[in-house]
């Protein structure tokens, strides 16, 4: 409801202030008859509802104003403050009643018919909904948009794109009523009514941006990539400062094999303060791909994720991380899994990675003190004893490694794989410590499952 604001002092005014053609109480005229202890009982009453309905007591709220009502049957408010406390119990039949009769005494009250709206509305009662917002319109026309989401939700299509095209016009283009725009063409099919619409934008405002946007995205979405492609080379001819257009104009440079433009809209992108991060992350994907298949550009990419990665950039860091192992070069995607691990220490996929790579690299120390430490965090996981162990062996430290070892065991299930690792590790451990019979016990057991596997 756009409009639901009620004062307190709306209430007041409604009861002591007189109006034309309604017998009014008033209650500030001192009684001097048996009408005045009437008139005091029903202002009693009254407050007592609001303040029963304040403190959450509706039904103590709606016992007030149904005696209200029995003392004096011309005061709207008291209908219209019974209808409210209904509609807090769900009772949305003796609501509606309620509402309906303050309205026939006041036809172009704006609060009880908005009251009204809201009963209709959480009854998903879209016909009466409607029925009731189009009073509303007249009194603010940021009404038009609830009866425009209503004849949406109630399948007038027609209706619905015929409001939204009038508030455009005269209040312009906003992203909530794109967004039902939109889903009203993707529920009818109707892509080439959203086309045109979005050709006549810009053809309407050819210095807004967001119009060409908008349609490179409708034309790629419907497979007519040249027009796509033209649109966005027209935005860039209009504003060539724009850096949403490169979102486009690198994969169409990279499809028409024009490496050097598309690595220069790539850069604009990974560089822009206006692009999101995962939009960033998508095109450092692509620029990953890219240089894959094509080296000789790699040192592009160096200079491209200089403006990419920052502080919060887990995800791009862990996407050059990959990209190096592809490449073999396991330093720089541990520096890379470094720096992604700093931002999210709970990631368990790039501490494994971490800790792998310590290892290969031969940073037993490290992988030891790393491993140490996530066991604190993932006390289940074996793979950690398994690489607490290999670093501990690593730094004849056998009986911390047998410790660490025999301690994972117990967490490994269904991987005989992984079991075999530790039989050979803790084989290691036993023959450093001259302990023969047990690290050839070990041994075969590391073979006998390997054998059976």
């Amino acid at each position: 409801m756009k409009y639901k604001i009620y004062i307190l002092i709306f209430f007041f005014g409604m009861i002591f202030m007189p109006q034309i053609n309604h017998a009014q109480v008033d209650f500030n005229k001192t009684p001097d008859d048996d009408l005045g202890n009437v008139e005091d009982k029903t202002q009693e009453l009254f407050f007592e509802a609001l303040k029963q309905k304040a403190i959450e007591n509706y039904d103590r709220a709606v016992t007030a104003l149904l005696q209200c009502i029995e003392i004096d049957k011309s005061q709207s408010v008291f209908y219209y403050e019974l209808g409210k406390n209904y509609n807090l119990l769900k009772n949305f039949g003796e609501a509606e009643d309620a509402l309906k009769k303050a309205i026939k005494e006041q036809p172009d009250n704006e609060w009880y018919l908005d009251e009204l709206y809201d009963v209709y509305a959480q009854q998903n009662d879209y016909d009466k909904a409607i029925k009731t917002v189009k009073q509303l319109v007249k009194y603010h026309p940021d009404y038009k948009e609830d009866l425009a989401m209503l004849y949406f939700k109630n399948k007038d299509y027609n209706d619905a794109l015929k409001i939204l095209d009038e508030l455009d016009k005269e209040q312009g283009i906003t992203p909530s009523r794109d967004l039902m725009r939109n889903q009203i063409y993707a529920a009818t099919g109707r892509k080439k009514d959203q086309i045109e619409n979005l050709e006549e934008r810009v053809e309407n405002h050819p210095d807004e941006e967001s119009n060409y946007l908008a349609l490179i995205y409708r034309y790629s979405e419907n497979n007519d990539k040249e027009k796509a492609f033209e649109t966005a080379k027209k935005l860039l001819e209009i504003k060539p400062n724009s850096q949403l257009v490169h979102l486009a104009l690198y994969k169409f440079y990279l499809e028409g094999n024009d490496p050097e433009k598309a690595i220069a809209s790539m850069k604009i992108v990974l560089q822009s303060t206006q692009i999101n991060p995962d939009a960033k992350i998508m095109v450092l994907s692509d620029f990953v791909k890219f240089v894959g298949q094509n080296p000789e550009y790699e040192q592009d990419l160096v200079e491209a994720t200089s403006f990419a990665l920052d502080d919060t950039n887990e995800k791009s860091q862990i996407e050059l991380a990959q990209y190096y192992l592809t490449k073999g070069d396991k330093a720089k995607a541990l520096t890379h899994f470094n720096e992604a691990l700093k931002m999210d220490a709970d990631n368990f996929t790039v501490l494994k990675n971490v800790l792998l790579l310590d290892i290969d690299l031969g940073h037993y120390q490290e992988a030891a003190s790393k491993s140490k430490t996530a066991l604190l965090k993932f006390p289940s996981q074996p793979l950690l004893y398994l690489v607490n162990g290999v670093a501990l062996n690593k730094l004849n430290r056998a009986e911390e490694a047998i410790e660490s070892l025999e301690t994972g065991l117990d967490y490994i299930i269904d991987d005989p794989k992984m079991e075999a690792d530790f039989y050979k590790q803790l084989s290691l451990s036993h023959t450093s410590l001259n302990n023969t019979v047990k690290a050839k016990t070990f041994s075969d057991k590391a073979k006998q499952l390997e054998s059976t596997n």
